[in-house]
């Protein structure tokens, strides 16, 4: 490239660094990007082949579609509330909103960090309510694994292991034999991306125990569509058809409510289920025993004269 001296003296001591500096910027202000580009740049660098990436790719192409402008060389705040209002006009909840701004946030910071677009607007979290857990009390256990013994032995003992160990449904089925040791299950396939170990209960060691020969892990091969068919059957022979939020996700609940109940505390639960905050534990809280007056003989002690 030539610059004659009248260019080169225009940037004073800065000289053929500052034009550098200039030329670059210019180029970056200059071009345009979409939503879909940048997260064909991108994506398989923020996101692993699975499920979750499947769903951030939904959600960016979601939030595509309902831009005005598809080309932007600057994502300003004004662009966000648009999508945050568009979100809430069609009848998203603030969850759902805070999950599909979470993907756009994450592709958004990578490309400002690769210097494809400019300052970036606040991306606030909204307000979320608290939600009722649904998880299962003993007798129902009973009846909804008793009719999916009926059907399969294998979604039987996988509904004990995942009740026993709060494992997620895919983290159950990417086990290998090699993650469980003894007492131990170890889960390397995880929504986090942290592997974390649980101790496992006799009867789950015994599921496991029951598939020993079976392929590369226990429940190695389980088709999720297939076993969630199986899952609803039972749910109609036992009366709990119109139950919409008893879906195979219970059970981890189950498991940690069964934990507080039981009087561990948040912290050795959230590092049981592998929670990333303690926020996402506190759901549990309301659980855990209330019985407060083990607290009055502190305050009485504090309280005495000296």
């Amino acid at each position: 490239m030539q610059v004659n001296s009248a260019e080169a003296s225009s940037f004073g001591h800065l000289g053929f660094s500052g034009l550098s500096y200039r030329l670059t910027a210019d180029r970056r202000s200059s071009s345009t990007h979409t939503l879909i580009t940048l997260l064909d740049r991108y994506g398989d660098t923020l996101w692993e082949a699975g499920k979750h990436r499947n769903n951030v790719t939904g959600f960016i192409h979601d939030l595509y579609a309902m831009m005005p402008q598809k080309e932007f060389a600057s994502f300003g705040q004004e662009m966000l509330d648009e999508l945050v209002n568009n979100l809430r006009r069609r009848g998203n909840s603030n969850a759902t909103i805070n999950r599909k701004i979470s993907a756009l946030s994450k592709l958004l910071r990578k490309a400002s960090k690769m210097g494809d677009i400019g300052p970036l607007p606040d991306f606030s979290r909204q307000k979320e309510k608290a939600g009722r857990i649904r998880f299962l009390e003993s007798n129902e256990e009973e009846r909804l694994f008793g009719a999916l013994r009926e059907t399969s032995d294998l979604y039987y003992r996988l509904c004990i292991f995942l009740v026993d160990t709060g494992a997620r449904l895919g983290e159950a089925l990417g086990l290998r034999w090699n993650d469980l040791q003894g007492q131990m299950a170890t889960f390397w396939i995880t929504k986090s991306g942290r592997s974390r170990s649980v101790p496992m209960t006799r009867r789950a060691q015994e599921a496991i125990a029951a598939s020993r020969g079976r392929g590369l892990g226990p429940f190695y091969g389980i088709d999720q569509q297939q076993f969630r068919a199986a899952w609803k059957k039972a749910k109609r022979q036992v009366g709990l058809a119109h139950d919409e939020e008893l879906v195979p996700h219970v059970l981890r609940h189950t498991c940690a409510s069964r934990l507080v109940r039981g009087g561990i505390d948040i912290r050795r639960v959230q590092m049981w289920l592998g929670h990333q905050t303690l926020q996402m534990t506190m759901r549990y809280a309301h659980l855990a025993s209330q019985d407060l007056a083990v607290c009055l003989p502190v305050l009485e002690r504090q309280g005495a004269p000296a």
